[in-house]
């Protein structure tokens, strides 16, 4: 089947497929990128804050249908029956992980021209049976399962489906070397950086939706939000929500604990657009600039969730009020088309009958407001982890298997939570000073030893131990993350060579 590859169906308007035991990719919509279609009846208008708690919760608890294959979170709302929930992993289904990788598009020979996507896009058909189209959802997949979206500035994302994680992580590199050799042909690369460290931001897309998010963050948001839009890249880490109520709640607990130590170990973003940001992660550094209500976290403070009996029904009163405090982006015209909000409204505001346009707001409504928040950890039925930058130098896989072990080890895991809980809520100081702050760099020395320990008892692949292994020598137990060898790498060749050597070799350099 050859892969429709839209260049306007990302950001959050991407695909879905029901998983039967975990998170998948392409988790936020299915529906066009230029308009919503409204599914919506009568009785899923949403009249009180018990009904926003009545949704997010199913975001929460997660009962997928094993027979639905493509459900829209915008059409089913916050929880839609397609969500690929674990409940599941009660009856002994083993633990899966869905990994999302974002790049950016070099021409090789001139590092510091803006690729559009429909080049990329044209560049993949020549040789992989790829084809471009307007919708928004790709139709078929790439040999290793993965399905190809693109950001509004031409990133290109690979979105693998839920596996164990050996078998996801392999997957991915040959879907990424595939890539890789169809673009070399068209004198392409792929570069991993958190921020992209020469090009200014330009949004390629016209769609609907990125139009709208472009205006509203130009008239609510600033200069940030275009820069989040088009020139940030990451690696987002999909898990299990949990197997039963205490494991849900530990795994939210402690996938928030881990934030800052992971912000601080895997940090790869210090220049930006030519300069030096002056953050081991400049792409936290973005998105500390956009409305805090759209990206800041859902569980601000883990003693909220210190007694595991308080259950998943309180994850859903937090998720839920996160919903109706956060600032609406866009809201579906009476035509389907996409609307900016251009002034500070909330999804309460809009719920108490003050809101963007005339009608009540209903389910669906709530489940597109939920794909244009971005916390570190958002719960769809699965974990999000979203707050690690995108890898240079082919390091993604240690990326995805350290907080993919942390969360499914039961030992890693109590001994990452007790190493967390002291820096907990530091993401500003990890993303600024990385692992040279005491505190952070023990707690990331004792996560990366749990990690490898980890993978140890699990078996698997040799070469994904020894990769988290590599890593921990070079960087971690160094006190050391990517950003150091990107720094001294901007030091010694300046941007251009910089961005031209990661898209040209994407290998470890010495």
């Amino acid at each position: 089947m050859p892969l429709s590859v839209p260049p306007g169906a990302s950001v959050d308007g991407r695909t879905t497929r029901a998983g039967r035991n975990g998170p998948r990719t392409q988790p936020e919509t299915t529906d066009k990128a230029d308009h919503m279609e409204t599914t919506s009846a009568p009785a899923d208008v949403l009249r009180s804050f018990e009904d926003i708690v009545r949704a997010a919760g199913r975001d929460v608890l997660a009962h997928p249908h094993p027979h639905a294959e493509r459900q829209a979170a915008g059409a089913a709302g916050p929880g839609s029956a397609a969500g690929p929930g674990d409940r599941q992993a009660e009856a002994g289904g083993a633990r899966r992980v869905g990994i999302e990788i974002e790049s950016f598009v070099v021409d090789v020979t001139r590092p510091q021209r803006s690729v559009p996507p429909e080049e990329t896009a044209a560049a993949l058909a020549a040789a992989a049976g790829v084809t471009t189209g307007t919708g928004s959802e790709t139709e078929g997949r790439l040999p290793g399962g993965s399905r190809l979206t693109f950001e509004p500035g031409g990133q290109l994302e690979l979105s693998g489906p839920p596996l164990p994680l050996t078998e996801a992580v392999g997957a991915m590199r040959g879907d990424l070397q595939i890539v890789r050799e169809e673009l070399a042909r068209a004198g392409l690369g792929v570069a991993g950086f958190g921020v992209d460290p020469l090009r200014p931001p330009r949004r390629h897309s016209t769609a609907a939706r990125y139009v709208a998010m472009d205006r509203h963050f130009r008239t609510c948001g600033g200069e940030a939000g275009l820069t989040m839009m088009c020139s940030t890249a990451s690696v987002q880490v999909n898990l299990d929500g949990g197997s039963g109520d205490e494991d849900i709640v530990a795994r939210f607990r402690l996938a928030h604990a881990l934030e800052p130590v992971l912000i601080a170990m895997f940090a790869a973003s210090p220049v930006g657009a030519g300069q030096r940001l002056g953050w081991q992660s400049g792409r936290q550094a973005v998105w500390a600039g956009i409305d805090a209500s759209r990206t800041g976290p859902v569980l601000p403070d883990l003693a909220d969730l210190a007694d595991l009996a308080a259950g998943p029904e309180q994850l859903a009163v937090l998720w839920a009020r996160y919903l109706h405090d956060a600032t609406l982006m866009m809201v579906g015209h009476d035509d389907g088309r996409y609307q900016a909000v251009e002034r500070p409204t909330t999804f309460g505001a809009w719920l108490a009958g003050a809101g963007p346009v005339r009608r009540p707001p209903t389910v669906q409504d709530l489940g597109w407001h939920a794909t244009t928040l971005f916390p570190p950890v958002r719960p769809r039925g699965w974990l999000e982890l979203r707050y690690l930058d995108a890898q240079p130098s082919g390091l993604w896989p240690v990326a995805v298997a350290v907080p993919t072990v942390l969360l499914d080890d039961p030992d890693a895991a109590r001994g990452a939570l007790a190493a967390c809980l002291p820096v907990a809520g530091r993401g500003e100081a990890a993303a600024r000073r990385g692992l040279r702050d005491p505190e952070l760099f023990r707690a990331a020395a004792r996560c990366i030893d749990l990690a490898v320990a980890a993978l140890g008892r699990a078996g698997g692949d040799p070469e994904l131990r020894a990769a988290v292994e590599a890593f921990a020598d070079r960087y971690t137990r160094r006190r050391r993350s990517p950003a150091d060898d990107l720094s001294a790498r901007f030091a010694a060749r300046g941007p251009t060579e910089l961005l031209r050597e990661e898209a040209a070799r994407c290998v470890p350099v010495p």
